[in-house]
């Protein structure tokens, strides 16, 4: 055994180049994005073999994830990095009076991530391979570009840029406070890409059901590949009796923090797309428990943002996946993942296949070494 002996974690703040609104921001419920949190973590062995891990928070809660983290480090130390999943337990058991979900799990996520990245440099192989990767690449799509700051002219300017990258599909927000908007908005990039282009649109929660069954049958008419989120990330039956009534497929998830969440909408058969999230979940551990019940239920999967961890989830799932290509990381890594003919390619790095940049070492701010 080659134990664990040191861990190092921080908070790395990364800026956004254009702080961006959904449709959270025009309904008042948030401010924009400027900048994304990285809670990261570095896991040593006795012997010197490294591992990375990140999660990730918006807006509020890092410093939350980051006071966990201190608490919760220490307990690595002395333990072998190849059992991970008993290592999950225990830090999940540490923090069980507070939460297992969101805060607790999130933290727990960046060494989970650390303990993958290790196992997998070990094997020489990434972890999408580790994992045993039924394919070498996956579509892709773009979201960062159809964000509702944008004007329509720039939305297109986006989706042109995008495209001409070697993107796969293009998402849209939508779910401002006037529908007709909305649908103007989809019909205009619709017609302007045409019919071959995939494409999805993501209403952030921000309608209710009556409201979501009247926009999603003007949607049918568009050729979505999906609807996003319509309804509250826990309207588990809301999503099912959409996803009865309306031609477009029903994707969600990306707010769940935890298995038993996500379970729900596969047990209840409220989505076509399981777009859970890894970091948020609580790291690949937990992810690999979703991926396989969404398997056995014939789902598509759809994991939400953080396109440097999702690509090797996306390649390891049975049936073909989306991962969506947001670029706001990229300035925090020295590597890039790439992207061609639509399809984003698996890293054949090993590990993770990401380190942090020397510009992203000075974004870095409560550096504890344990």
């Amino acid at each position: 055994m080659d134990p664990i002996k040191y861990i190092e974690i921080s908070l790395c703040r990364v800026p956004l180049r254009h702080a961006v609104s959904d449709a959270k921001v025009l309904t008042g419920r948030q401010k924009p994005l400027s900048h994304v949190d990285m809670l990261t973590a570095e896991i040593e062995t006795v012997n010197g073999e490294k591992g990375f891990g990140f999660s990730y928070s918006l807006r509020a809660g890092a410093n939350a994830m980051l006071a966990h983290a201190k608490d919760i480090a220490g307990e690595l130390i002395g333990e072998d990095p190849d059992d991970i999943g008993r290592l999950w337990e225990k830090m999940a058991w540490l923090g069980a009076s507070v939460a297992r979900t969101g805060v607790a799990v999130q933290t727990i996520a960046a060494f989970d991530v650390a303990l993958w990245d290790l196992k997998a440099k070990r094997a020489g192989k990434s972890i999408g391979k580790l994992l045993g990767a039924f394919r070498n690449d996956v579509p892709c799509y773009n979201t960062s570009g159809g964000y509702l700051n944008a004007s329509l002219d720039e939305v297109i300017k986006n989706v042109e840029r995008s495209l001409g990258r070697g993107l796969g599909g293009i998402k849209l927000k939508v779910g401002q406070p006037d529908l007709k908007k909305d649908i103007e908005r989809v019909r205009t990039v619709r017609q302007h890409v045409g019919e071959g282009i995939p494409m999805m649109v993501d209403a952030n929660q921000q309608w209710d059901y009556t409201t979501a069954l009247r926009a999603g049958r003007q949607l049918d008419d568009f050729g979505l590949v999906w609807l996003e989120e319509p309804l509250s990330a826990y309207d588990y039956e809301g999503h099912a009796k959409l996803s009865e009534r309306l031609v477009t497929p029903i994707a969600t998830g990306e707010m769940l923090s935890s298995v038993a969440e996500c379970s729900e909408l596969v047990k209840q058969r409220s989505v076509t797309f399981m777009q859970a999230d890894v970091p948020r979940v609580g790291g690949i551990t937990p992810f690999l428990k979703i991926s396989t019940l969404s398997d056995l239920a014939r789902l598509k999967l759809a994991p939400h943002f953080v396109m440097e961890i999702h690509i090797h989830l996306g390649c390891a799932y049975p049936h073909e996946a989306w991962v969506e290509h947001i670029e706001w990381l990229e300035p925090a890594f020295n590597e890039r993942l790439v992207i061609k003919d639509g399809r984003m390619l698996l890293p054949d790095r090993p590990g993770l296949g990401f380190s942090l940049s020397e510009q992203a070492q000075g974004w870095r701010e409560g550096i504890q070494r344990i």
